[in-house]
């Protein structure tokens, strides 16, 4: 049984900072990447950052500079620090993984909240 289970979510102010973190496990292959998405309302989900087991990053636009993506190859986890952060960034963030066969699997998302 596969399983995403994500964590720290929340309601933050303008300027502040959260930390996502997501732990996978029941995946059949070895992994290949892991990431973080988000959707917000009214909009499509886009990706926000994402880790190869190689360590190779890739960020949204939006995120450069303010958010850092991390993972742990041997626990299968990933966390999202998210730094400087805008009521823009308000969405439901999930996490996905993607094993060698290019197999998704998410996470059944965190709401992240940005307001005064």
């Amino acid at each position: 049984q596969v399983q995403l289970v994500e964590s720290g979510g929340g309601l933050v102010q303008p300027g502040g900072s959260l930390r996502l973190s997501c732990a996978a496990s029941g995946i059949r292959f070895p992994i290949n990447a892991m990431g973080w998405y988000r959707q917000a309302p009214g909009k499509q989900r886009e990706l926000v950052a994402s880790i190869t087991t190689s360590a190779r990053t890739n960020y949204a636009d939006s995120v450069k500079g303010r958010f850092t993506i991390a993972g742990d190859n041997a626990k299968n986890t990933v966390t999202l620090q998210m730094n400087s952060l805008k009521p823009e960034d308000t969405a439901v963030y999930y996490c996905q993984v993607v094993n060698i066969w290019g197999r998704q699997y998410w996470g059944q998302g965190t709401q992240v909240t940005v307001s005064s």
